[in-house]
C-alpha cells in the first residue's frame, strides 16, 4: 500500500519576502539588550561613552588591561630644557596601574591610581602647573607618581573625558612643569 504525500510550493513576493526577513531579524534580536561597555575594562559604564549589543545570557568579554599613551608638553624653562616627554599609563583594571617615562635620559617608574571626586588633594598639581583649578570637565580622575634612580620624582594628576582621552598636569622635583595630553 502506498501513501501519497501532498507537496506544497510557496512563492513569496518581494514585499512578503522583506516582511519575512524583517520578522526573522526582530525575533532573533528580541533576546538582546543594549549595554554601555567601557572599552578598556569591558565592564558596564554608567554613562554611555560607547554602546555594545550583548545577547541576553552572554557574558561580556573579561576586562583586559589598557595601555594609554600621554604626551607631556613643557610649561616652563626647566621643562623646556628636557623637551616634550611621552609617558605610558598601564591601567590594571582595579583602579590601579603603572606609570613610566624617560626624563633627561633616565627611566622613571611608578604607579597610577584612579580617584573619585571626593579625593581632597586633586587639583593641587594642576593649579601649580597651569594656574587656577576649579573647572571640572567630568570624566574619570587619576593621579600618577614616578621615581627615577637619579633621585628625580614626578607627581601628576589627570582627568579622562573619554576612552583614553583627557588632560592633566605634572610637576617634577627639579621644578619642571608639564601639561599632559592623552589620546591619539
Amino acid at each position: 500500500m502506498s501513501t501519497l504525500r501532498p507537496r506544497f510550493h510557496f512563492r513569496l513576493s518581494p514585499r512578503h519576502m522583506h516582511a519575512s526577513v524583517t520578522a526573522t531579524c526582530v525575533a532573533a534580536l528580541s533576546a538582546c539588550y543594549v549595554v554601555p561597555i567601557d572599552p578598556h575594562t569591558g565592564r558596564p559604564l554608567r554613562s554611555a561613552d560607547t554602546v555594545a549589543v550583548v545577547p541576553a545570557g552572554v557574558q561580556p568579554l573579561p576586562p583586559v588591561p589598557a595601555v594609554m599613551q600621554a604626551r607631556l608638553y613643557p610649561m616652563n624653562e626647566v621643562a623646556q630644557q628636557a623637551g616634550m616627554l611621552v609617558a605610558q599609563v598601564h591601567d590594571g583594571l582595579n583602579n590601579r596601574g603603572t606609570f613610566a617615562l624617560q626624563y633627561r635620559g633616565a627611566p622613571m617608574q611608578g604607579e597610577s591610581t584612579r580617584v573619585d571626586a571626593s579625593y581632597t588633594g586633586f587639583g593641587r598639581i594642576h593649579q601649580q602647573v597651569l594656574g587656577a583649578w576649579g573647572r571640572d570637565a567630568g570624566g574619570r580622575r587619576g593621579i600618577a607618581n614616578a621615581y627615577g634612580s637619579n633621585g628625580t620624582h614626578a607627581a601628576c594628576e589627570y582627568q579622562l573625558t573619554g576612552p583614553a582621552i583627557g588632560t592633566g598636569a605634572c610637576l617634577f622635583s627639579d621644578g619642571a612643569k608639564y601639561q599632559m595630553h592623552f589620546g591619539q
